[in-house]
C-alpha cells in the first residue's frame, strides 16, 4: 500500500481509504452487520490503509461507534476523518446542514466524545450551509477549534471550485472531498483548477466505483431492497446501466490480465490521475476491503493506467 502526504500537513494517507457510510446500516440494505463490519476494517489495516472516512450521519453515529469499537488502542494508531454540520431530520425528513458557528462547534464536540478522541485529524464540512450562514463564518469556526487543538486540519466536501478557492485562504484548510470516477467526472472543469491554486490542496474522491455499480458484480440489472438507496438510483436502471456495463466488460478484461478485481482497476484508475492524494472505498465485508486494497498495484502501473484512459475514452462519462 502506497501513502501520500496531504498537502500542507504532516499527515500521510493511504491511497485507498475506508469509507464508512455503509457500517452505519441505514440506507445499505439488510445485510450489514456489525461483526462483519469489525472484521473488514481490521481486514483494511492488514491491507495497510491507515485512515477511515466516517460522518456523524452514518447510521447516526452508529458508523462511529462500530469503528472505534473495532480499532479499540488503534484508533490512536490511524488517521480518522469526519465531518461536521448536519442536523439530523425528524421521521422521514432529510437531514440539513447547519454550519452556524455554534452548530459547528457542539457537532464536532459530540463526534470528540462518541470518537473518544481529543482531536480529530481531518474535520470536513459535509455539504454547504442551508441555514445562510457565510462560509467565512464556518471557516472562522473552523479555525477556532484548530486553535483550540480539538482538530489538526479541516475541509470541505461537495463544493464548488469558488468556495473551495475562498476556503483555501483559511490556515488550516486542507482537502476538498469530492465525487469522481470513471463514469461521473465532473471533478475534471474547474474544481481541479481551484484545488492547485492559489496553494495546492488534498482531494479525496468519493464513490469512485458509483456505489458498486463499476465493481462487476452486477451482470444485469439488479434489485435491492426498499432498505437500500440502490433501489432508487437511477445509476442502477435503464440506460445508465446498460452505459456503465460496457464499461465494466472492458474493465474486466484489463482486470483479468493484471489478476485484481475489477473494482481495483476502477480504483486505480482515480488514483492514478491528477491532484487526486487518495480514493474513499466503502466496503461490507473483509473480501471487499482486500479487493479495493489492489487498487494501489494498478495506479503504479503506467502502462494499466494508459489502457484504461482509452477504454474511458471510449465509452464516455455521464
Amino acid at each position: 500500500m502506497k501513502t501520500r502526504r496531504l498537502p500542507g500537513t504532516d499527515i500521510d494517507l493511504s491511497v485507498v481509504g475506508f469509507g464508512c457510510w455503509a457500517l452505519g446500516k441505514q440506507y445499505w440494505g439488510d445485510d450489514v452487520d456489525d461483526d462483519t463490519s469489525a472484521r473488514a476494517i481490521h481486514a483494511a489495516l492488514d491491507e495497510g490503509i491507515n485512515w477511515f472516512d466516517t460522518a456523524p450521519l452514518y447510521g447516526e453515529g452508529h458508523a462511529d461507534e462500530v469503528l472505534v469499537h473495532a480499532l479499540g488502542a488503534k484508533k490512536h494508531d490511524v488517521i480518522i476523518a469526519t465531518k461536521v454540520g448536519v442536523r439530523l431530520g425528524g421521521e422521514g425528513e432529510h437531514a440539513s446542514s447547519d454550519l452556524r458557528p455554534d452548530h459547528v462547534v457542539a457537532d464536532t464536540e459530540a463526534s470528540l466524545r462518541r470518537l473518544g478522541i481529543d482531536t480529530i485529524d481531518l474535520l470536513q464540512v459535509h455539504w454547504p450551509c442551508e441555514y445562510g450562514a457565510a462560509l467565512e463564518d464556518t471557516l472562522a469556526a473552523l479555525e477556532k477549534l484548530r486553535s483550540s487543538g480539538h482538530v489538526r486540519h479541516f475541509g470541505l466536501c461537495n463544493y464548488d471550485a469558488e468556495d473551495v478557492l475562498i476556503a483555501s485562504e483559511s490556515e488550516g484548510m486542507a482537502s476538498l472531498q469530492t465525487p469522481f470516477s470513471l463514469l461521473r467526472r465532473e471533478f475534471e472543469g474547474t474544481l481541479r483548477h481551484s484545488v492547485t491554486k492559489p496553494r495546492p490542496l488534498g482531494v479525496l474522491a468519493y464513490e469512485p466505483l458509483c456505489r458498486g455499480l463499476l465493481t462487476g458484480k452486477f451482470k444485469s440489472e439488479p434489485s435491492f431492497p426498499d432498505s437500500d438507496m440502490r433501489s432508487w438510483d437511477e445509476r442502477f436502471q435503464g440506460p445508465r446501466f446498460l452505459h456503465a456495463q460496457g464499461l465494466v466488460r472492458d474493465l474486466a478484461r484489463v482486470a483479468e490480465r493484471l489478476n485484481v478485481s475489477c473494482a481495483a482497476v476502477a480504483v486505480g484508475w482515480v488514483i492514478a490521475q491528477p491532484s487526486i492524494t487518495a480514493a474513499i472505498t466503502g466496503a461490507k465485508t473483509p473480501d471487499q476491503i482486500r479487493e479495493n486494497a489492489q487498487a494501489a498495484r494498478v495506479a503504479a502501473n503506467p502502462k494499466a493506467v494508459r489502457i484504461i484512459d482509452q477504454i474511458a475514452a471510449i465509452h464516455g462519462g455521464w
